[in-house]
């Protein structure tokens, strides 16, 4: 394939700038404009509905770097490599009220994003990020005295993803609600997300079998689809509509599940 012209590739990421913040000038990370400025370049994305595949990025990291290093005007939240050591602070009487819902997020600049966005205001939903596990046992105690309580875990259509969640169940104990919101699978190839390859692969058999086996030989093959391939707009719509329990989200079910069908898993409305 022709390479883009640098012109047409800042045009590229300008207009991408634009959609990400639509509507109402949301704030979003530069992983965030990076998939978009590959969609508006390649639509590949605008396949029938109907049909469910993912496609893969074909614009180059490092192009896309350099076109936004010649770009500093653009309102880009920085991207965090690696989160922050957790330092306690001076909650105070914090932990005295009941928590009804809880947000974990793999990826930490898509939680910063979330922040930035005021979602854990509007959507009354502290977020926190792995390096908080296990979870602090009076945030536990404050979950358990909301009746109904549920803990959400958003991450990447990925193993490492996969295994946040177990990680989360297992640290909320059996009293506790946990829910994965995704990314799965089925949501990449229901959104037409761009996914990316060659990840160290893995054993299908050592995914959770409560997976459609079609889905845990996509993620044995080194498959990834990640939280920043979603739009932003959709990306707040969706968390914001399950973690406030309208919309698609079905009931939340219990941490440890006891029929086969029971899996916990949450469905991403299609576009």
């Amino acid at each position: 394939m022709t390479p883009i012209p640098d012109r047409l590739l800042d045009r590229a990421v300008r207009r991408a700038a634009e959609r990400c913040a639509h509507p109402g000038h949301l704030a979003f990370t530069a992983r965030q404009l990076y998939y978009e400025t590959d969609r508006t370049l390649l639509p590949l994305h605008r396949g029938p509905h109907r049909l469910r595949y993912t496609t893969r990025p074909l614009l180059s990291a490092e192009r896309f770097a350099a076109s936004l290093a010649r770009q500093p005007q653009l309102p880009v939240l920085p991207d965090l490599v690696a989160p922050r050591p957790h330092r306690p602070g001076p909650e105070g009487d914090l932990y005295d009220y009941a928590f009804p819902r809880l947000l974990v997020c793999q990826d930490p600049a898509i939680a910063a994003m979330l922040l930035a966005n005021r979602l854990h205001l509007e959507g009354a939903c502290p977020i926190l990020t792995p390096e908080r596990l296990p979870l602090d046992a009076r945030l536990l105690a404050a979950l358990e005295r909301a009746e109904g309580a549920v803990v959400h875990v958003l991450h990447d259509a990925s193993p490492a993803g996969l295994e946040l969640f177990r990680r989360v169940r297992e640290h909320a104990g059996p009293r506790l609600r946990v829910r994965t919101m995704g990314l799965l699978p089925r949501h990449a190839a229901a959104l037409h997300l761009a996914a990316l390859a060659g990840q160290p692969p893995c054993d299908a058999d050592d995914l959770p079998p409560e997976l459609p086996a079609a889905e845990r030989n996509w993620l044995a093959r080194g498959r990834v689809a990640e939280l920043a391939a979603v739009r932003p707009a959709r990306l707040l719509r969706t968390v914001l509509r399950t973690v406030r329990g309208g919309g698609f989200a079905p009931p939340a079910r219990p941490a440890a599940p006891t029929r086969a069908r029971d899996t916990g898993f949450l469905t991403w409305p299609t576009p």
